[in-house]
């Protein structure tokens, strides 16, 4: 056995034991004879197939056959919030604070931000233009540049955003990498209409109260537009999983249950602050983490619950023949 097919055998434990045995050996030697000659490791691509495609086994045996499509749905809602909020920062990180004003920059912009929230401006530009893997593609990057900016900031001694405005910008774009491979046509630049919007509208608000930069920046800014954030996406959510059950379509429970993390993190200061009774003033870096873990548990706990509750499909009964006449019994 050559080391790449081990390798796919390894990621063929993706799929459910019984469908490995009746067709694992078919996958694993369609792979093989795809495969260049001479290459040892399977392609990103081909690895991604085979999870994709053995977890969605797991969802079909497990009956939740509408919990992919409730992906795709959390994913386009979590896209559409991400880039809005990235376009929201974006104008935000055009204010730095004076000369002399004593708070530190990065460069013309409040912080090292403005390169990851661009990214996610991008990201939709992409999604209006292709859907499907570049769109996939993009979303990754802009979350990889997320991610980087907490290390980055002290190596290069640079500001960037609070870790209360990244963390619900990572959970969406973690869901955002679910989005469909197709779109209707009007459907895809909504990311890029939801930026326009949040543009205009914000060069015609006084973004910041008067005198405050810097530092005090999110804290005027992301502390109320984030709890907004998470009620409209809440809401939104919601009225579509109502509108979809009255046709037995329950893609959009998933696609609620999905998105109570991300949800939960925008509301992560109002929920901090609750702790202690104190509700929407700013709370301490405790509060805050003890309350991001806590939501980081419940949220997929519910989701896992919500699955392992789910009936299972039951298997036709299957008449055995009479051994005598061969006629079903």
């Amino acid at each position: 056995m050559s080391d790449l097919e081990r390798r796919y055998l390894h990621l063929l434990r993706a799929y459910p034991a019984d469908y490995r045995r009746a067709r694992g050996a078919e996958i694993v030697g369609t792979y093989l004879d795809l495969a260049a000659p001479g290459r040892r490791w399977p392609s990103p691509a081909d690895a991604a197939d085979l999870v994709r495609g053995g977890l969605r086994q797991r969802l079909r045996a497990t009956g939740a056959t509408d919990l992919a499509p409730g992906v795709r749905l959390a994913a386009l809602l979590a896209f559409l919030t991400a880039t809005s909020l990235a376009a929201a920062w974006s104008l935000l990180e055009l204010r730095p604070a004076p000369a002399g004003f004593g708070e530190p920059a990065a460069g013309p912009f409040v912080s090292l931000g403005i390169g990851a929230w661009t990214a996610w401006l991008f990201a939709a530009v992409v999604h209006a233009l292709t859907p499907g893997r570049w769109a996939r593609c993009a979303v990754a990057l802009a979350l990889l540049l997320t991610l980087a900016l907490v290390p980055a900031a002290p190596l290069v001694g640079l500001p960037r955003p609070p870790l209360f405005v990244l963390l619900p910008q990572v959970a969406l774009g973690l869901v955002a990498l679910g989005l469909p491979d197709a779109l209707p046509a009007p459907l895809r630049p909504a990311p890029l209409i939801a930026v326009g919007v949040v543009v205009a509208a914000g060069t015609n608000l006084q973004l910041l109260p008067p005198g405050t930069f810097g530092g005090s920046y999110y804290v005027w800014t992301a502390v109320p537009l984030l709890p907004d954030a998470a009620v409209a996406l809440l809401a939104v959510a919601l009225l579509l999983a109502a509108g979809l059950a009255l046709r037995a379509d329950h893609r959009g429970v998933w696609a609620t249950l999905i998105l109570l993390t991300p949800i939960g993190l925008l509301a992560l200061q109002p929920l901090a602050g609750a702790l202690d009774g104190v509700g929407m003033t700013v709370a301490v870096w405790s509060e805050l983490a003890v309350t991001a873990v806590l939501i980081g548990v419940v949220g997929p706990a519910l989701l896992a619950l919500a699955l392992a509750l789910r009936p299972r499909p039951t298997r036709p009964h299957r008449p055995t023949p009479c051994p005598t006449c061969g006629a079903p019994r």
